[in-house]
């Protein structure tokens, strides 16, 4: 089947980016078709224990976040120091930057400005953040209200897999995907999926999401409201895609069309107690040896040959109930290295 796209460079929007630490300062050019101006920059070591590490322009590049902590947002001003139009800038932090260790990054670029205030666009609660209506990303920061509420996205796409942290609390982080409006996954814990009332038990809209009164997307501690942001994510043919698939505890295992040839898959099992399993088209560049990195662990990457990245989908590998459990439901979300057949028609190659 032809999966034609309108993003025959995906490189523009994400890019995987491998690095070396120093324990000084350096910069970290991304190596893509297209440059990058990232506006989010997700990275873990990988060969040390060491807390992943979440930054994006909205916060301030010093603000840091930990997908693999609940802990409020940290000042670390020798973490990620600047953000260039293709490139990122290191200090010497140990979590960013030790002699010895290697790092991955994962590069997401938003860019437009977002700027809505309470009560239009059928947002109650005013929002800021960067968008990209194109690649369907975005970046998302609000004043949480403690009550029933509504937040203007401006993608003018359906966000089907929603990530919000309440940066001023040590709350837990909060994931929405589309297969529930009355269910919460956690993104630093293992946690099946929970019946909670974050999202008013309905699914977002193109322009608005709705929360619930929960501390962890839409918090007021103490009558004060808490500042929370969300990274809101929707599928857009050839470039990324948001679903689910069934496993079949075979280690000849489920194959998984995306339309696309994957540079970055990442997979939760949506009702058992198993780990955010994270693959990449970089860190090992070649199947059969897909190194798995977990968003929800301080752990180094291990656990090769789990997952095949195909020139239209990925397939699974093992019998892991972590990934292909006979019967369980997986959610995954996927951005492409290169779409399988361009908007001239052109075919892409496997790896």
């Amino acid at each position: 089947m032809a999966a034609y796209t309108t993003i025959d460079d995906p490189s523009a929007f994400f890019q995987c980016t491998l690095y070396a630490g120093n324990n000084g300062t350096q910069t970290i050019t991304h190596g893509g078709n297209s440059d990058l101006q990232a506006n989010f920059i997700w990275g873990k070591a990988r060969n040390d224990t060491a807390h992943s590490f979440i930054i994006d322009s909205i916060r301030g590049v010093a603000q840091r976040l930990r997908s693999s902590g609940d802990e409020k947002q940290a000042t670390v001003s020798t973490g990620i120091t600047a953000i260039g139009s293709d490139s990122f800038a290191v200090g010497n932090d140990g979590d960013f930057n030790d002699t010895g260790i290697n790092y991955v990054t994962w590069n997401w670029k938003a860019g437009t400005a977002l700027d809505n205030s309470a009560g239009t666009n059928g947002g109650s609660i005013a929002t800021t953040g960067s968008i990209n209506t194109t690649s369907g990303f975005g970046i998302v920061k609000y004043e949480g209200s403690g009550a029933n509420a509504t937040i203007y996205h401006g993608l003018t796409k359906i966000p089907r897999m929603i990530i919000t942290k309440n940066i001023d609390q040590a709350f837990h982080w909060s994931v929405y995907t589309f297969n529930s409006n009355t269910k919460i996954l956690r993104l630093n814990g293992t946690n099946a999926e929970a019946t909670e009332t974050a999202f008013q038990s309905t699914h977002p809209t193109a322009t608005v999401q709705s929360l619930g009164d929960h501390n962890q997307n839409n918090g007021a501690t103490d009558g004060s409201a808490d500042t929370h942001i969300s990274y809101m994510f929707c599928d857009v043919p050839g470039y990324q895609k948001i679903n689910s698939y069934i496993g079949n505890g075979n280690a000849d295992g489920t194959f998984v069309y995306t339309g696309f040839k994957p540079a970055f898959v990442m997979i939760k099992a949506s009702a058992a107690v198993k780990n955010w399993e994270m693959f990449d088209n970089k860190r090992d560049g070649f199947n059969q040896s897909n190194d798995t990195i977990y968003a929800n662990a301080d752990t180094a990457e291990g656990a090769a040959g789990r997952c095949n990245l195909l020139s239209n989908g990925f397939k699974l590998t093992t019998a892991s109930t972590h990934l292909n459990t006979d019967g369980g439901v997986f959610v995954y979300m996927a951005f492409a290295e290169s779409p399988f057949v361009n908007s001239k028609g052109v075919p892409t190659n496997a790896r």
